[in-house]
């Protein structure tokens, strides 16, 4: 296996794909290219989950039409109503890049636990395997944040694989709810201190530091947000890397 031997994830806050000019189509963004650039393969081997959204055959189907044109070997893994492949960790470990979409991360995290799939990612992560994705999909690899998983009004969660031991923040120029109860739950200390990403940007951790954003909108940013030590919280802004197609 050639690969850089490190260990990244590029958690997405949002703009992972883009709507195209034909309708029901969508286009990868170069999030997806510059987290497909860190595999360090020509040709890299792209696995897709769903799990998030309980398979979504149609939502595979674009994910899977948004990479068309591109020179990489794409495949996905399902558990609805089984796994779709005879050994998902052994799947797992010979991808390059595997993406998660958004979707239910509670749902996603307590799949991924029964099928022993939490033990796999954090194995195929410490091989070399990037791990990206969006919303619930980058909340995932972290201790916690807040989500819409039980119902439209957000609840703190707390229950992320916890590779990296930050909270996350994802939408966080979209949802006006998310930056407020990211903020009291880190003040509170339900989570630990963490990092946001607007939409359009991108968290990259290299291991379990964070190294820069990147973003795709020359108005979003990322942020950092920690424990005051005297029960409040601070924020500071992260000027991220524009990214061009």
């Amino acid at each position: 296996m050639s690969r850089s031997g490190q260990s990244h994830i590029l958690a997405i806050g949002g703009g992972s794909f883009r709507q195209t000019a034909r309708y029901g189509f969508i286009e990868a963004s170069p999030l997806l290219r510059y987290a497909l650039d860190l595999t360090g393969q020509d040709r890299p081997k792209l696995g897709l989950l769903a799990t998030a959204t309980g398979d979504d055959s149609d939502w595979l189907l674009k994910m899977y039409g948004a990479f068309a044109g591109w020179d990489v070997e794409v495949s996905h893994l399902t558990v609805f109503p089984m796994p779709n492949v005879e050994d998902p960790k052994a799947w797992m470990l010979e991808q390059d890049m595997i993406y998660v979409s958004g979707g239910s991360v509670a749902n996603l995290a307590a799949l991924w636990r029964l099928h022993g799939l939490d033990e796999a990612f954090e194995e195929a992560w410490k091989s070399g395997v990037v791990l990206a994705g969006q919303s619930a999909g980058a909340l995932c690899w972290h201790v916690g944040g807040n989500t819409d998983s039980f119902g439209p009004t957000l609840r703190t969660w707390a229950d992320g694989l916890a590779m990296l031991p930050y909270s996350c923040g994802v939408h966080y120029n979209s949802d006006p709810q998310r930056r407020q109860l990211l903020q009291a739950s880190v003040a509170s200390g339900e989570l630990p201190d963490g990092y946001a990403a607007d939409e359009g940007v991108g968290l990259h951790y290299v291991g379990t530091e964070f190294i820069q954003a990147v973003t795709v909108d020359p108005a979003g940013y990322a942020y950092k947000v920690e424990h005051d030590g005297a029960g409040g919280v601070k924020e500071f802004r992260i000027e991220p890397r524009l990214l061009t197609a």
